[in-house]
């Protein structure tokens, strides 16, 4: 039990490196991410830009936990990828760090819950929850959600739930598989 303990908190060169990776990477897809966003709010859809394109947002996190597979990784993953997408001229500014924050706490929470035992679907399947779950209590504050009626609300949270679990969970997931097929986290 100790040795599992100790492998999810020792961090090495390696992890250090992939992390950074991971961030660099994910930073470029965000700040890219965000015309997207703009394009689906100049819609009909504009309500629902944001929780439709969320999920893009919440996959550094969970990447960075399934391939690393250490304590703080899903958290420090999406922060660091968020610090990117921000230096990069995000149109939002160092608000992108607060909304990195809360998007990879409510990621790791997930993987949390598992005890950082489970790195594979259960855990993915816990952190596109609680994400979903973390960044909507936000939005509903930050963002005026409170203002929407209950249908709206449940629209809303559906659309996010849809977008995380697909982005920030299938598609990581996936990832995850082709990547563990070339050898290189081993």
């Amino acid at each position: 039990m100790q040795t599992l303990q100790q492998n999810n908190t020792r961090w090495h060169l390696k992890d250090v490196i992939f992390l950074a990776i991971i961030a660099i990477f994910f930073g470029i897809i965000y700040q890219l991410w965000g015309y997207m966003y703009y394009a689906l709010a100049a819609t009909p859809l504009k309500p629902f830009a944001n929780d439709l394109t969320l999920g893009v947002w919440l996959m550094a996190g969970p990447m960075a936990g399934v391939l690393l597979k250490k304590v703080g990784a899903t958290f420090l993953g999406e922060l660091l990828a968020a610090t990117v997408e921000m230096l990069l001229f995000s149109s939002w500014g160092v608000s992108t760090l607060l909304s990195g924050s809360i998007q990879g706490l409510g990621s790791e929470l997930g993987f949390a819950i598992t005890g950082y035992k489970n790195w594979d679907k259960i855990g993915l399947a816990f952190s596109v929850l609680t994400s979903t779950i973390v960044t909507f209590g936000w939005d509903l504050f930050s963002n005026g959600y409170l203002h929407y009626q209950p249908l709206m609300l449940i629209g809303l949270f559906a659309a996010r739930l849809l977008s995380v679990g697909f982005f920030a969970g299938v598609l990581v997931y996936w990832i995850k598989r082709l990547l563990d097929q070339t050898g290189l986290m081993k």
